[in-house]
């Protein structure tokens, strides 16, 4: 048993996540060890938490996982610490396409988790009891432990809302009173990165110290489950070791520009026998390696930087050499000929990397956004052909590609690259729109190839 909340919302803008980083905050200040979590596929929000937690925060999504994923991972996310804390996505039950999966209510329900349910009551009162009624009813088997009431106006306001929820039995865990200046700064994929906020760790701590029950929270939990351990969590001698003894070299670009990944996909490519290499594409060389991974993130904000820098030479270089390369997103968009936005009438052109056949336009408007889901219908270095896939993607750029331009993967539900094709492939090198998660996207064929190139 570890001491464990979900804090979920009754909808998407609610206040979960200050309540989140305010609750992680007031922890940390206490001297506990916290384990930071994040329901669904978002990167920021566990960049929030890395930065006031001091450890990385690990993505629950039973889409992308599968509910041992989620276990396994939440197992692993808690060892060495004292208490658990995980923000839900979007309303507590709402999940891919109208069903439970991918939901906050879906995780809860896989670790055995209480909910901590953080509802706006800003001009209710009775309301707000017949809200927290049907939250609780509506599955029996997510536990909703406590309420957290947001915006609360004044002292008579709250006295309202005590009264009205005090039949239901529902214990309020907090009451928060409006408070602007506690709102965090956004950019168009979202919240700024944690590693760019300078948050008021006092302010945000105090906020909860002062109108949440910490203590009793504290009383909330749940068992860490008991997990099998996975298939590739010992990968064989010959994936682990290079000709001449060493651990297989993977460059991962990791910047302002290369910030979207997963803390576990890390893990997995070191458990595979990787030995990870990081470096920034705007100011440092290629390191020495045998394959390289993009993540996503913001290329298009540091497209000058990145188009001066010589390291764009290198990889292109690198790749007509045949090294292996994975690019997700950003990656992708790097990986491509060029960017280009616009600002008005005028156009921007910035070259990047030129690998991949294909010149990337920022449109200023979404362009997809949700769960993705495929089969690989062609050879490529990352992932095996036959393969199903499943992750996510989000993005405001949409790509021109060469007439003859290779697609790796063909989508069942998502847009992808060109309607439903998606992972361009050139020598030795995938670039995709797809963010995947290396617990369900198996990543030993990568590996290999870094494997194979090391030998030559």
């Amino acid at each position: 048993m570890i001491p464990a909340v979900l804090v979920a919302g009754t909808s998407s803008g609610v206040g979960k996540t200050t309540v989140v980083l305010g609750m992680m905050a007031a922890l940390r200040r206490r001297g506990l060890v916290v384990a930071p979590f994040k329901v669904g596929p978002d990167f920021i929000d566990p960049s929030h938490h890395a930065a006031i937690c001091g450890r990385p925060s690990r993505n629950l999504d039973t889409f992308m996982m599968g509910m041992d994923g989620v276990r396994r991972s939440f197992a692993r996310g808690v060892e060495g610490a004292d208490v658990a804390v995980i923000e839900g996505v979007m309303g507590l039950y709402d999940g891919l396409d109208a069903t439970e999966v991918a939901s906050s209510a879906s995780v809860a329900k896989a670790l055995g988790a209480p909910v901590l349910l953080v509802m706006n009551v800003h001009g209710t009162s009775r309301s707000a009891a017949a809200m927290a009624l049907g939250y609780r009813s509506y599955d029996p088997k997510v536990e909703v432990a406590g309420l957290i009431l947001n915006r609360v106006g004044s002292e008579r306001h709250r006295s309202l809302l005590e009264d009205a929820l005090a039949p239901l039995g529902i214990p309020i865990l907090g009451t928060l009173p409006r408070r602007g200046e506690i709102a965090l700064p956004s950019r168009h994929l979202g919240l700024e990165m944690g590693f760019e906020s300078r948050h008021d760790l006092d302010a945000l701590a105090d906020f909860v110290e002062e109108n949440a029950y910490l203590d009793r929270i504290l009383e909330l939990g749940c068992q860490v489950p008991a997990v099998e351990p996975e298939a590739q969590a010992e990968p064989e001698a010959e994936t682990v070791q290079d000709q001449e003894g060493g651990r297989i070299r993977i460059a991962v670009a990791y910047d302002e520009a290369f910030c979207f990944y997963y803390a576990e996909n890390f893990e997995i490519l070191r458990r595979l026998g990787a030995d990870l290499r990081f470096f920034s594409p705007i100011r440092d060389p290629l390191p020495e390696a045998d394959g390289l991974y993009l993540g996503g993130g913001y290329p298009e904000l540091y497209a000058g930087a990145l188009e001066e820098s010589p390291t764009r030479h290198e990889i292109k270089k690198a790749a007509e050499d045949g090294m292996p390369i994975y690019g997700e997103c950003g990656g992708l968009m790097y990986l491509c000929e060029a960017v280009i936005s616009k600002d008005g009438n005028s156009e921007d052109e910035k070259r990047m990397a030129g690998v991949l056949p294909a010149t990337t336009s920022m449109t200023g408007r979404l362009q997809a956004l949700g769960y993705v889901e495929g089969d690989v219908v062609a050879e490529n270095p990352v992932v095996a052909k036959g393969t199903v896939i499943r992750g996510h993607e989000f993005h405001y750029s949409k790509m021109d590609c060469a007439r003859d331009a290779r697609f790796a993967y063909r989508f069942r539900r998502g847009t992808g690259i060109d309607g439903n094709k998606d992972g361009l492939v050139e020598h030795e090198a995938l670039g995709s729109y797809l963010h995947t998660h290396f617990t369900t996207f198996s990543v030993e064929r990568f590996v290999e190839s870094c494997r194979r190139y090391g030998r030559r």
